[in-house]
């Protein structure tokens, strides 16, 4: 069942959702060669509760951290570890905060030092098409608009996207009706209302869409270990558009 925020409820997840910010503000400044995932997790994680909210992911059906930590060829869900980054490398985190009882999730994928070009690539496309999904975003239109935005511009770079994971409704939950696919055909699936708070999130192969979970039940990896990239926002359908509530203050 779909629920649309009250003006109340969407403050409180822009205050959610501007704690997610800040972590991801965080992020950018110590992601560095040498760092590990597990001390990027308690460093999110310490940003949260300073700012009086609790990780969202953290014990959420077993998950044990406050972020996952999706290194090169993971697509998603990788658990923080003593795993040390690398000139080169690519990491995306991906976070949610709690406040009040309502929730902001958000995904990004960092550089680690210098990349290639083909990975750099990889970013600005998938980063795009999170931006291609979000001007279809408007009272009328439906959730299918998105995922053929997002489908389409991804393909038209050549990458492929994932079908069992998509993006979804969000509000007291972090996981809510409706799924947001980041594939689908236009003028199907649900219509959009505004107050409708959804995460919307492209998650892109450089290879063949083909992946596999890891034996901890979490990691989710690329079959041909072609590198993936991903990017999230929080947002609220309004009378005319959208409004991003994953942004720092």
């Amino acid at each position: 069942m779909i629920s649309l925020k009250s003006p109340r409820e969407i403050e409180l997840m822009a205050i959610a959702g501007s704690i997610v910010g800040k972590v991801h503000k965080k992020m950018a400044e110590v992601i560095r060669p040498g760092i590990s995932t597990l001390e990027l997790d308690r460093i999110a994680e310490k940003v949260i509760r300073d700012n009086d909210a609790t990780p969202s992911f953290k014990n959420y059906q077993g998950f044990p951290c406050a972020t996952c930590t999706s290194i090169n060829d993971m697509l998603i869900h990788g658990i923080p570890d003593h795993t040390i980054l690398k000139d080169g490398d690519i990491i995306s985190v991906d976070v949610g905060a709690c406040y009040k009882g309502y929730h902001g999730d958000s995904a990004w994928t960092y550089r680690v030092g210098s990349v290639s070009e083909d990975v750099e690539k990889l970013l600005q496309v998938t980063e795009q098409s999170l931006f291609e999904g979000l001007k279809q975003v408007k009272p009328g239109n439906h959730v299918g608009d998105i995922g053929h935005a997002i489908q389409t511009y991804v393909e038209a770079h050549g990458y492929s996207l994932p079908r069992d994971y998509t993006g979804h409704g969000i509000g007291r939950s972090v996981h809510e009706d409706p799924f947001v696919p980041n594939v689908g055909e236009p003028g199907t699936l649900e219509l959009l209302k505004k107050g409708m708070c959804i995460a919307i999130e492209p998650m892109v192969f450089m290879g063949s869409n083909k992946c596999y979970t890891l034996q901890d039940g979490w990691g989710v990896k690329s079959y041909d270990h072609n590198w993936s990239a991903h990017y999230e926002h929080t947002i609220v359908v309004t009378e005319d558009g959208y409004r991003i509530l994953t942004k720092e203050d």
